[in-house]
């Protein structure tokens, strides 16, 4: 017979790992660091996990999921907010490392969120470089800011720093489309995505990079994942309002600008939006509207390999 499924919660700060295993109840803490990751599998392969979950810390947790993942073990990086509110609805509100790994163990246990498919090497890559895109415009935004309020005693130094930003900014935007033209694959993805009026290469890269399940997934999971799907919020008295909301914010941000781009150039888009306006929709719900309608056609193109096609006019 075999035993109970078991589930792993791992709390992943920058120097340790902290492991916890259900139904068993076993715990252990490992340094965070490459010397670890070989003991770290030696005790956790032989017990075949059901599922693993970590939570999203900024980047300390890469090491240890590729790790998992190239072994096979099937792991899922979670949403730390959905966990905490996991942790809340449990009654869990203490907060230690220990603590973190065994609610982490329990949402695995309970949850089950599925294990999804990993960026390969390069697609991670790409990531980072746009996650310095971004905040190399925040910092541009900062600075911008701070001129037009500064006095002359520094004014010098933030206008250098602004040309130098400007400098690496370039710099970057050069590198994502040396990325793109590298890979065959991505390249006939690019070209697919920027087929679509109001996608641009800022948009297609993004999803490229931080959408690697575009194309597997149905128009409602998409949705779901980039966090453009509306929500139920009916409460008491309250009925009918919907919101969206958690999803990937950077995502959610190009697609912004993409839809907002659609409204005017792209016929498909432009006519849903008048459409829902002429309802009575407000401006920003028909806006965010025409995100998810975006990004769920992008996500059938990508799927059927199809480019963009105007449609005919009657």
């Amino acid at each position: 017979m075999t035993g109970p499924a078991v589930f792993v919660g791992i709390d992943v700060a920058k120097a340790t790992l902290d492991i916890a295993l259900r139904p068993s109840g076993e715990r252990w803490q490992l340094p965070n660091e490459d010397a670890a990751l070989a003991p770290l599998l030696a005790r956790l392969t032989p017990a075949a996990p059901a599922l693993i979950v970590l939570e999203a810390t900024g980047g300390f947790e890469h090491a240890v999921v590729a790790a998992l993942a190239a072994v096979g073990l099937p792991v899922v990086v979670a949403n730390p907010r959905q966990v905490r509110d996991f942790a809340r609805a449990t009654g869990q509100l203490a907060k230690t490392d220990a603590i973190d790994a065994q609610v982490l163990a329990l949402f695995a246990e309970r949850v089950r969120p599925a294990p999804r498919s990993l960026p390969d090497e390069a697609a991670q890559a790409l990531d980072a470089v746009l996650t310095r895109r971004r905040q190399l415009l925040e910092m541009l935004g900062a600075e911008r800011n701070r001129l037009g309020l500064a006095r002359a005693p520094v004014r010098r130094g933030i206008t250098h720093h602004i040309r130098w930003l400007e400098r690496q900014l370039a710099d970057v935007d050069h590198d994502l489309g040396q990325r793109i033209e590298a890979s065959p694959v991505w390249r006939a993805t690019d070209n697919l995505l920027q087929s679509v009026p109001g996608v641009g290469p800022i948009v297609s890269r993004t999803l490229l990079g931080e959408l690697p399940e575009l194309g597997r997934l149905t128009r409602k999971q998409i949705a779901a994942l980039v966090g453009v799907a509306p929500l139920a919020r009916d409460s008491g008295t309250l009925r009918g309002k919907r919101l969206v909301w958690g999803g990937r914010a950077p995502l959610r941000t190009v697609l912004y600008m993409g839809a907002l781009v659609a409204t005017r150039y792209n016929p498909v888009i432009r006519a849903f939006y008048h459409r829902l306006r002429a309802a009575g929709k407000p401006a920003k719900v028909a806006l965010t509207a025409c995100m998810r309608k975006l990004l769920v056609i992008l996500n059938a193109m990508v799927r059927t390999n199809t480019h963009w096609r105007a449609p005919a006019r009657a």
